[in-house]
């Protein structure tokens, strides 16, 4: 990506919590924490599903998948947040700025997808089991995890691009943590109408699409275990998609709270919702990542037993 020739803002402030230094400490302790928790939780079920051959599933391998993504989400924005919380006044350069939003941008998209992979993985699971080792045969399932990440880096790419192609000549603070592309196309100095039609189209691809897809998945997959007769044949086949269901719940229930929540129309309070906005939009940054490793190891059977095995035989090795 080459920048404009026209852009003569070298690179941006990123404002954070600077104006609530009393907030900054206590949020560099919370995130550090989360992020560390983010880390080795994502960490340990990557470990689990590479090491322990009965995991060698498509289910597992997209799991697998979504903590390697968690850890290059927060991994594109903690660490810039949390070295904000320690400086003044943070400044990052126009070509780190856009890494940074290409790289998260990249990750939300491709997580996006990735949802309606797994979803569409139980659908079959459960709606036609018999058929599942010939469907989601192992060719099928890694080029489906393969076009998750080809078509969120795709997106972000083309974003990306137009956004770093626009003049950046006057106001160069960014009210945001992080480079957030919303936070930074607004400094630009000329029409963005073509980078928001743009967007629009990539939410309703990246967000709209999988959603509806992962709505009509679960509709044949609660009509298919409601026809199963026994309760402990429904029990047993409704724990095996629960914890994808409850991420996804978690992961889009927080984006429709961050961006259908009204918005103030008071000018006293526009200081106030400026920083509600960017604590909600920095902890949906960690709090599905979080998540998701504590919903998988706490709601599934067999996560449970090989991290506990693992655990056995590092603590008392035979």
């Amino acid at each position: 990506m080459k920048l404009a020739n026209q852009s003569t803002v070298a690179g941006f402030v990123l404002l954070g919590l600077s104006d609530q230094p009393k907030l900054e400490k206590t949020f560099f302790v919370l995130i550090l924490l989360t992020y560390l928790v983010i880390l080795l939780g994502n960490g340990v079920l990557i470990l689990v599903t590479v090491l322990d051959s009965r995991l060698h599933t498509p289910m597992y391998f997209f799991l697998g998948n979504l903590s390697f993504l968690d850890i290059c989400y927060t991994t594109s924005s903690i660490p810039l947040v949390l070295d904000g919380f320690l400086t003044p006044r943070k400044t990052i350069s126009f070509s780190a700025c856009a890494i940074q939003m290409f790289l998260s941008f990249a990750m939300g998209a491709t997580e996006c997808v990735l949802l309606g992979m797994m979803a569409f993985d139980r659908y079959v699971a459960i709606c036609n089991p018999l058929r599942y080792p010939v469907v989601m045969r192992k060719a099928v399932y890694v080029s489906m995890a393969a076009s998750s990440w080809l078509a969120g880096g795709a997106n972000s790419l083309v974003q990306i691009s137009l956004a770093v192609q626009l003049p950046f000549c006057g106001d160069n603070v960014i009210n945001h943590f992080t480079c957030e592309i919303l936070a930074v196309l607004k400094l630009a100095c000329a029409d963005i109408s073509i980078n928001v039609v743009s967007m629009g189209v990539a939410n309703v691809v990246f967000l709209g699409v999988p959603v509806l897809f992962i709505f009509v998945s679960y509709i044949f997959i609660l009509t298919t275990i409601l026809r199963i007769p026994s309760v402990a044949g429904r029990k047993k086949a409704f724990s095996t998609c629960s914890a994808h269901l409850t991420v996804v719940v978690i992961f889009y229930g927080t984006i429709l709270f961050m961006y259908g929540k009204p918005k103030s129309k008071d000018p006293l309070g526009a200081d106030k919702q400026d920083v509600s906005d960017k604590l909600i939009s920095l902890f949906y940054g960690v709090l599905t990542p979080m998540l998701n490793p504590i919903i998988y190891s706490l709601r599934n059977k067999d996560v449970k037993v090989t991290v506990k095995n693992l655990v056995n035989q590092k603590c008392f090795p035979k």
